[in-house]
């Protein structure tokens, strides 16, 4: 009986070797062989699963984005159920902080499709897409703990988001290299948060 091939699999198998490349010298000048190589397999098998190398990025993107809301999914999962949703909103921050191998990898390869997004504007668009749902996101996350009495009533959630998102961001990179470790990352964050509390 011949064997059955699980194709999402081999696709998966070498968008992680995409990852591979990605994560430690970015997208530049990468090649399809080079992708095969990685994920020791032909050439010919890597032009199978993706007619182009363009179709490959946009197919590795979107996995990068499932990973990311898998992740997230998983720090909302591990709180109570009676959870508040300040809770909720830090754990959602938390989760997006490169705090272990494989969010780190997740933060090296979109560092290094952010750079070619810069001048691929289908991959920009992307990327703006995926941003702009994770900031509505973090609009409702905080607009929920509004409404529960967590954050004061007259914050403006688009402006706050925007302020926490960009304080993730720089502590994202500052993870990176170094400069600061998960503990005080995440101080930094509950600052952030214990000084948006009413009183």
């Amino acid at each position: 009986m011949p064997k059955r091939v699980d194709h999402e699999q081999r696709r998966n198998a070498i968008i992680d070797a995409l990852w591979r490349i990605a994560g430690t010298s970015g997208l530049e000048g990468l090649s399809l062989s080079q992708i095969a190589t990685e994920a020791g397999v032909s050439k010919g098998l890597v032009q199978h699963y993706f007619r182009s190398k363009d179709e490959m990025l946009a197919h590795a993107t979107g996995r990068l984005r499932e990973r990311v809301g898998e992740r997230i999914a998983h720090g909302l999962a591990g709180l109570p159920a009676a959870r508040t949703s300040r809770a909720a909103l830090r754990a959602f921050l938390a989760a997006l902080l490169p705090t272990d191998d494989d969010s780190r990898t997740e933060s090296l390869v979109a560092n290094a499709f952010l750079i070619r997004a810069l001048k691929d504007p289908a991959i920009a668009d992307r990327f703006r897409d995926g941003n702009t749902q994770l900031r509505h996101a973090v609009v409702g996350l905080v607009s929920a703990a509004q409404a529960e009495g967590d954050l004061p009533a007259d914050l403006d959630p688009a402006r706050e988001t925007d302020i926490l998102l960009a304080l993730v961001a720089g502590l994202g990179d500052a993870l990176l290299l170094g400069q600061h470790t998960e503990t005080s990352a995440l101080a930094v964050l509950d600052h952030q948060l214990d000084r948006l509390a009413p009183g």
